[in-house]
């Protein structure tokens, strides 16, 4: 068909990625006096896909030998690919019914879809270690972390992973609040037996999300606490989440809180500029909106901590661009973003460090380091700097963002005062950063 000839030559032309986002999904649905109809999954799509492509379209399809005089875009139902009930939840047929009690899962809370920087690679690994039984993390994980930090897909991509690969694995996943109430029903109907076997023999690994939600109930922690007991001495596996570390869960009795640390704690820490940049590219694509490089940073530099306020942005985004005829400019993006997390915010040496990072191709981590090398100095200085000269912040608070004390700040602002004076280029890309740290 003269549709597939063009997508070939399209597909020579364009990166894997362009090609994946906005013409594979194309369709021709039919070609009429010399019109091709082809059908897009919506309005901003088409105008997108006609204000960027629809040249290098007609071109690939006259050299297929189209004789079409004009190409018409019209939108499509567009459906995202489905999973059935059944393999929602992922239970396969030779997995005897009820062996695994799982959440339903999210299909694209897995690995891969899972962005992985500083500050989440320790609960990555621990994780993916946990899916082959690997003994250096120990028999009971615990992961802890603020809301929207990507707890959750991480142990949705746990089951996904065991029960992909594993389909006999007899997996529990619940919240905590689900296995109280669990408890509460089999002591109302006397079938406290049957839960507890469910549990101790017939449960190979545990995931319980939100033991912070624990606080207080002393019977249902003591009961999780036994489980917990029985399910590590039989070599079997766990993983716990909630909002803080064991040591500040408040409500919580000692020997259940000993009990959750028996193998490794990780904490998952909001995401540095890098990974958020990454986090909105990502999430973008899923959604399938453009975004060109200055809107994608401003997403990023702006929206921190919780990662589903990224993805509430850019369905907002694609819904207003639809209003607009497929058009995404930055003060679009400037409006949805205020909506989001507010016009004003307290401007920080660690906000101002993130940027300077994603400036220099220099992370956070390395200038934090003791690292003397020019390439990590300079920027160190001038985040510094720009610290100083943007935030109420003291010389003492500066320092400790970067682990240094206040008289290397010092020496920093000296340093680079004195090279803005005699070196115009550095000047320059001083008054450029500065620029950007008033956007923050």
């Amino acid at each position: 068909m003269i549709w597939e000839k063009t997508k070939e030559k399209l597909h020579d032309e364009l990166t894997e990625s362009a090609y994946a986002l906005w013409i594979d999904p194309l369709e021709c649905v039919r070609v009429q006096d010399g019109t091709v109809f082809l059908a897009s999954p919506d309005r901003y799509f088409s105008a997108y896909v006609s204000q960027h492509y629809l040249g290098m379209i007609e071109e690939k399809l006259k050299e297929s030998g189209g004789a079409a005089k004009k190409i018409v875009f019209c939108e499509k139902e567009y459906k995202p690919q489905s999973i059935s009930p059944q393999k929602g939840q992922l239970r396969l047929p030779n997995v005897p019914e009820n062996t695994s009690k799982i959440r339903s899962l999210h299909p694209r809370y897995t690995f891969s879809e899972f962005m992985v920087g500083d500050s989440n690679i320790l609960a990555q690994s621990a994780c993916k270690s946990m899916t082959v039984s690997d003994d250096s993390v120990g028999p009971c994980l615990y992961i802890n972390s603020s809301t929207g930090l990507g707890k959750s897909h991480l142990t949705h991509a746990v089951a996904h992973q065991i029960l992909s690969e594993s389909p006999m694995t007899r997996l529990h996943y619940v919240t905590a609040q689900q296995f109280a109430t669990e408890m509460v029903r089999g002591i109302q109907s006397n079938t406290m037996d049957m839960f507890k076997r469910k549990y101790h023999e017939h449960c190979d690994i545990l995931l319980v999300e939100d033991v912070h939600s624990l606080t207080g109930k002393k019977k249902t922690q003591e009961e999780l606490n036994n489980i917990l007991d029985s399910l590590i001495k039989s070599g079997k596996r766990v993983i716990l989440t909630a909002n803080s570390a064991p040591r500040d869960l408040v409500g919580i009795d000692e020997e259940f809180r000993s009990r959750m640390t028996a193998g490794l704690v990780a904490s998952i820490k909001a995401p540095d500029i890098s990974t958020r940049l990454r986090i909105v590219e990502n999430k973008a694509t899923q959604h399938q909106l453009f975004l060109d490089e200055g809107q994608a940073d401003y997403l990023a530099q702006h929206i921190r901590g919780d990662v589903r306020k990224v993805e509430s942005a850019l369905i907002a985004i694609r819904a207003r661009a639809r209003l607009a005829g497929g058009h995404v400019d930055l003060d679009l993006v400037k409006e949805v973003v205020a909506n989001i997390v507010g016009h004003t915010q307290v401007l920080t040496a660690a906000m101002i460090s993130d940027l300077v990072s994603s400036q220099f191709k220099v992370s956070v981590k390395d200038m934090q380091s003791r690292s003397r090398k020019k390439m990590l100095t300079f920027p160190r200085q001038v985040a510094m700097y720009l610290s100083r000269k943007f935030t109420d912040e003291s010389l003492a608070d500066i320092g400790r963002v970067f682990n240094r004390d206040h008289s290397t700040v010092l020496h920093s602002i000296k340093v680079v005062t004195s090279l803005t004076a005699r070196d115009t280029s550095i000047g320059a890309q001083l008054d450029l950063l500065s620029d950007k740290v008033k956007q923050l």
